[in-house]
C-alpha cells in the first residue's frame, strides 16, 4: 500500500518537526512548508498529496489566503492550526471548507488521531481498473476509452494522460507535475511536449474534451 503525503505548514521549524515526527511514526511522508507561498508551491509540484495541516498566520500569505487558494482548485482535507480560539475564526474556517480546526497549544497525538480520522473518511474506494466520469470510461485493465460507450484509440501516453487527469479530477496540475508523472522524469525544457499531447487527446475525445480545462500560466485540470 503507498504511503499517503501530509502537507505541514508552519512558519516556527519546531512546531513543523513537532508535527512531523508523529506522522511519520504513522508511516506517512511529510512534506514541510516554512510559509503561504512556499506552501502552494509544495501543494501544486506535488500530484498526490492527501492532507494539508495549515497554520494561519505566516508571512507572505496567511493560513486564510492558502486555504483559499487550495480550495479553488482542491477538495483535498484541510486541518487548520491557530492560536486564536475566537468562534469567528472558527466560522471563517469552516466557511472556507476546512474539515478541522485545532487550537495551539494541542496535543501531536491528539491531532494525528484526527488526521487519521479524517483520512478514513474521505480515503477513496481502492482504484479500480476502470474509472468512470461524465460519459468518459477509462478501462485500465484492458487498457480501453470509451467516450459515451463508443471506443477510442489513443497512444500509450495519451490513454496514460487522460487517466492521470481523471485520478486526479478537480485538481490544478501543473505541467511540471504531468511531465514527471505521465512520463517519468525531471523536465527542463519547455511545456510543448505536454501542451501537444492534450490537444491531440481533447481532439480524439470530442466534445468531452472540453472536460480538460486550461489554466493559463500553469497547466491542465480534469473537471
Amino acid at each position: 500500500m503507498d504511503m499517503l503525503k501530509i502537507l505541514v505548514v508552519d512558519d516556527e521549524a519546531r512546531m513543523r518537526k513537532l508535527v512531523k515526527d508523529f506522522l511519520v511514526k504513522k508511516d506517512y511522508i511529510v512534506l514541510e512548508a516554512s510559509d503561504g507561498s512556499e506552501a502552494l508551491k509544495v501543494f501544486y509540484d506535488e500530484p498526490d498529496i492527501s492532507l494539508v495541516i495549515l497554520d494561519v498566520m505566516m508571512p507572505k500569505l496567511d493560513g486564510w489566503q492558502v486555504c483559499r487558494e487550495i480550495r479553488s482548485n482542491s477538495k483535498v482535507p484541510i486541518i487548520m492550526l491557530t492560536a486564536k480560539s475566537e468562534e469567528q475564526d472558527e466560522l471563517l474556517g469552516f466557511e472556507l471548507g476546512i474539515d478541522e480546526y485545532i487550537t495551539k497549544p494541542f496535543s501531536p497525538k491528539i491531532l494525528t488521531a484526527r488526521v487519521e480520522a479524517i483520512l478514513r473518511r474521505t480515503k477513496p474506494a481502492s482504484v479500480d481498473a476502470s474509472m468512470e466520469y461524465n460519459g468518459v470510461v477509462v478501462d485500465k485493465s484492458a487498457h480501453r476509452v470509451l467516450i459515451d460507450s463508443k471506443e477510442i484509440d489513443l497512444s500509450f501516453k495519451e490513454f496514460e494522460l487522460l487517466s492521470f487527469f481523471m485520478e486526479n479530477k478537480g485538481r490544478a496540475l501543473s505541467r511540471e507535475t504531468i511531465l514527471n508523472s505521465v512520463w517519468n522524469y525531471d523536465y527542463f525544457g519547455d511545456a510543448r511536449t505536454i501542451d501537444t499531447h492534450v490537444k491531440k487527446l481533447r481532439s480524439k475525445m470530442g466534445q468531452k474534451g472540453e472536460l480538460i480545462k486550461t489554466i493559463w500560466g500553469m497547466g491542465y485540470k480534469f473537471e
